[in-house]
């Protein structure tokens, strides 16, 4: 887990009990409490000194830019911005476009004026969360119809009202669910004659935020549940080939970390010390089982040789096996007897006593 830098504890605890209340104090704190040290010392210090200045080409440099370049996308005329940008290292540098072009190659079917095309790519969307990506595109849709972004129209695209999740990935998506009502709530305030009900959405939204508080309380239980029910067949016959592949012997496995590790230990589920232990504790695992597969085997061959074991027979049984032994030996010594040079005396026989 990644430490937050000092203007991020500021502001974050500078909210803490005060948002929405007429509380002039609040209190931070954190989840954890081996945690709790490292937010006292963050909050004792004072914020990095600001040495760089980030710079982002505005609409009306874009709108210059496109006046003379007509049949350039806005992803082009932004390369083209920073490529013909010329900057003091020492005091500015160009800020990260890779999602204001995403967003832009995104609607750039979507027929929109400049000015409000640059200000849906300004949207602070995560392009990893496909299902705001997609409520966005909608968004621009509809609004390229100037059509009005109602409430009945947001429900009936969010699915809503929405149950409580049963699992992890109901959890993600529901705040995916969330994201897109702050989505709405950011355009309302650069448009509101089409996104025109923010009130309706705010209500939602904490009435979301509510479901979302219950997923968290019980993350272990769906956690548990994500792991051991597939939700479809495609990942029911997943979770079998999975399995066949586990039962399956392996030479120099070594336990690496998956997706779901990188999960745990972001979400702070698993700390590199467990991930350790676990390791340890799997290869001593292997170990222990390798001993016992040599032992089985060593068995099995001492047995092949001719040990022989007794499968609960009686005691009499185990005295009719010994004469019969005893009379085989008692022959093959008489054969040996006759056929001998001195066979005619006693000199050369050799006694074999019955057994007690």
């Amino acid at each position: 887990m990644d430490v937050i830098s000092v203007s991020a504890a500021l502001q974050i605890a500078g909210r803490a009990g005060r948002f929405n209340t007429h509380f002039e104090k609040g209190f931070v704190t954190t989840y954890r409490q081996d945690d709790l040290p490292i937010l006292k010392n963050l909050l004792a210090q004072s914020p990095e000194p600001i040495t760089k200045a980030g710079l982002h080409p505005t609409a009306d440099q874009i709108e210059l830019y496109a006046y003379h370049l007509p049949s350039s996308t806005l992803s082009n005329l932004m390369d083209i911005f920073v490529s013909l940008s010329t900057v003091d290292d020492s005091l500015y540098f160009m800020c990260n476009m890779e999602d204001f072009k995403f967003l832009a190659d995104m609607i750039q079917h979507v027929p929109l004026a400049l000015r409000p095309r640059y200000v849906f790519c300004c949207a602070p969307i995560n392009r990893k969360m496909p299902f705001v990506c997609t409520m966005f595109l909608k968004f621009a849709r509809q609004f390229s119809k100037n059509e009005a972004i109602t409430f009945d129209w947001l429900c009936l695209n969010i699915g809503w009202p929405l149950a409580s999740p049963k699992t992890i990935i109901d959890l993600v998506h529901l705040e995916s669910v969330f994201d897109v009502l702050d989505l709405y709530l950011w355009f309302s305030y650069r448009f509101p004659d089409l996104f025109c009900q923010a009130l309706l959405v705010k209500d939602i939204q904490a009435e979301l935020d509510a479901i979302i508080q219950e997923g968290v309380m019980i993350i272990t239980r769906l956690l548990r549940n994500s792991e051991t029910q597939p939700t479809s067949e495609d990942d029911m016959n997943a979770v079998q080939r999975k399995q066949q592949y586990l039962r399956e012997p392996k030479q120099g496995s070594k336990v690496g970390r998956g997706r779901l590790t990188e999960q745990l230990l972001a979400q702070g589920l698993l700390t590199p010390s467990m991930l350790d232990e676990l390791r340890k504790e799997w290869t001593d695992k292997k170990k222990s089982s390798a001993r016992d597969k040599y032992s089985d085997n060593e068995i099995r061959s001492r047995n092949n040789s001719g040990f022989r074991q007794t499968s609960g027979g009686s005691p009499e049984d185990e005295e009719g096996d010994d004469d019969e032994t005893w009379k085989r030996g008692r022959k093959r010594d008489m054969d040996q007897f006759n056929q001998s040079p001195s066979g005619s005396g006693l000199l050369g026989r050799r006694k074999r006593k019955p057994p007690k």
